[in-house]
């Protein structure tokens, strides 16, 4: 018998749920450590009780969420240690997903890569001419990170690995709240410098991916998941 083509896969309600949910902790709209129940859950979706259960069990089985009662879940937090070690396990897999990008990524995935750090470096641009510590300032460093985010999840992609996917889609949400209060912090501060050299290293790692240098594109992401990750536990839990 001839292989079948697979079916779509229909999205649900409770895929829309979870989708949204884990936005919302990723994001920090639902902050570590906060408790919620199905109901409240459910109405600030405006959907029923059901899919939001359903996605709540999903967002268990990621570690997201902690059940607390029958009906209700409190928002993860995770101690020093244990967060070193989720950032531990992306460095690995953000490295091999650069290394098979390199390896593998077809000619319009790297321009998809390249049209990415192009608007970022728009976005740059129009922040220098932004004045430090106004609303204008803080929305700009957030759409850059955000692209950046988006530049990651390319690379990963381009890897053409779905388990590798799977999993970098796990650890990406144990730390991007952290992400995202640590680069404006450091924007404003005394590491404004460090920032812009984690930013230069995106273009780096580009143009190892579309080189197709393997091993340049899993060393050079490899240090700057390394230095990126060091910042966010930092953030997290300052001496």
């Amino acid at each position: 018998m001839a292989p079948l083509p697979p079916l779509p896969s229909p999205v649900t309600l409770g895929d829309q749920a979870y989708t949204a949910l884990r936005e919302a902790i990723v994001t920090g709209t639902l902050e570590r450590g906060e408790k919620v129940t199905e109901r409240g859950l459910a109405e600030s979706l405006g959907i029923s009780a059901t899919p939001v259960r359903e996605a709540l069990r999903r967002l268990e089985q990621d570690r997201l969420v902690e059940r607390t009662g029958p009906r209700s879940v409190r928002v993860a937090r995770f101690g020093k240690d244990e967060l070193r070690e989720f950032t531990m396990i992306e460095d690995v897999l953000r490295a091999l997903a650069a290394r098979l990008a390199a390896e593998k990524s077809t000619p319009a995935q790297r321009r998809e890569m390249a049209d990415c750090l192009d608007a970022a470096d728009a976005l740059r641009g129009r922040l220098h001419e932004t004045e430090p510590g106004t609303d204008a300032e803080r929305d700009l460093v957030l759409e850059i990170q955000d692209l950046m985010r988006y530049f990651h999840t390319l690379v990963d992609r381009a890897g053409g690995n779905a388990t590798l996917v799977q999993m970098l889609h796990t650890v990406d949400a144990f730390g991007s709240q952290e992400r995202r209060e640590g680069v404006l912090s450091e924007v404003r501060g005394e590491r404004a410098k460090v920032v812009d050299e984690r930013y230069r290293q995106h273009r780096d790692i580009y143009e190892a991916v579309a080189a197709g240098d393997g091993a340049r594109a899993e060393e050079l992401m490899r240090a700057h998941s390394r230095v990126s990750n060091t910042s966010r536990i930092t953030t997290r839990f300052p001496e």
